[in-house]
């Protein structure tokens, strides 16, 4: 399958974190004929495996959820209230168009609303909107008309924008965070499929890492990796009004290796050997600037008795927001670096 195909196919999947059904089926048909064994957890970890040697496991790590919505109230007249999984800045919301996804699995398109400008006090109207202020329309003229939908208290939603390519190297879609880096897991079990591994590889496609790294912790609990690599669709803020100094990551300039974020403090062994392997291979790199963002290393590095643990990431720009943009060649060039890493990890870090 084409990168452009696989995108939107994952980018298109409804995941909201704790709500992830629909993305994992998508891609447990895409790797389970890629695996030896591949089996779900009490959590909704997808954990695919390459039996290889014996004696030392890397674990590559994922997360399939994304930022999203969840109904916390149906007014009389049937808007919906709603609370946040996951990180949103308040001020990209209003009037986006969401999908909220009833207990059947039936979505309900709405969108967000909010007091227009024309009601507000001058004094107001500067004013930023907090989440409390936004409510969704489904269209429903009751409380009684929203609940014949289907729609309850705790159903997730997201903000929906479909996968669009705008030019022949830059793909646009939602949950890029972290679509990105599960297309990267699967270009490497892909890439892999034939070798002959010197490691048992462990692909853990994470669960609620937007809600603290739950998945990625549990999973590597139950894994017990001796070295660990999270894959990410990290935050590329190359835009007007943005210092060099203070953009995390910038397109066009290959996968980006994390020195140090909020959650984690890289291996050096693994920033080392990641940015061996780019050189070896003549590739194009660069750093995630400290200090921003969290991981899903941030939980598995702390699991049990400590795992050595580092990021690369695809840089993705207006993650945490209703539509991403990523440039094909910094994702190929990120998805080779992976899979180089799994190849050479034992034979230089174990």
């Amino acid at each position: 399958m084409e990168t452009i195909q696989l995108m939107e196919k994952l980018s298109n999947a409804f995941g909201v974190a704790g709500f992830e059904h629909e993305v994992r089926t998508e891609i447990e048909k895409l790797v389970k004929p890629l695996s030896d064994e591949t089996r779900v957890d009490a959590l909704g970890n997808l954990i695919a495996t390459r039996k290889g040697k014996d004696g030392f496991t890397l674990m590559l790590d994922a997360h399939m959820d994304e930022v999203g919505l969840i109904v916390s109230y149906v007014e009389e007249r049937g808007f919906l209230r709603f609370a946040t999984l996951g990180g949103w800045d308040a001020r990209v919301l209003p009037a986006q168009v969401v999908q909220v996804q009833t207990r059947s699995g039936k979505k309900s398109t709405g969108v967000i609303g909010c007091l227009p400008p024309h009601v507000l006090k001058p004094e107001d109207r500067e004013k930023p909107f907090k989440i409390e202020d936004l409510f969704i329309d489904i269209g429903a003229e009751s409380i009684e008309e929203a609940t014949g939908m289907g729609v309850r208290i705790g159903d997730p939603a997201v903000p929906f924008y479909p996968f669009t390519q705008l030019t022949e190297n830059l793909i646009g879609g939602k949950a890029f965070d972290d679509r990105a880096g599960c297309a990267v897991m699967i270009r490497v079990l892909e890439a892999l499929k034939n070798a002959k591994l010197d490691l048992t590889l462990v692909c853990n496609f994470a669960v609620a890492e937007e809600i603290g790294a739950r998945g990625a912790r549990t999973a590597a609990y139950q894994v017990k990796p001796d070295l660990a690599l999270a894959l990410e669709g990290t935050i590329g803020a190359d835009v007007p009004g943005v210092a060099p100094s203070r953009q995390p990551t910038g397109l066009g300039k290959g996968p980006a290796i994390t020195i140090v974020d909020n959650s984690l403090v890289a291996s050096r062994r693994v920033v080392e050997a990641l940015e061996k392997l780019a050189e070896k291979t003549k590739m194009a790199y660069q750093y995630k600037l400290p200090i921003y963002g969290g991981t899903d290393a941030g939980g598995i590095h702390t699991t049990g008795a400590g795992v050595e643990s580092g990021v690369l990431s695809v840089p993705c720009r207006y993650i945490h927001s209703q539509f991403s943009l990523m440039r094909l060649d910094d994702f190929e060039q990120t998805a080779k670096l992976a899979t180089e890493f799994a190849q050479n990890s034992r034979a230089m870090l174990g």
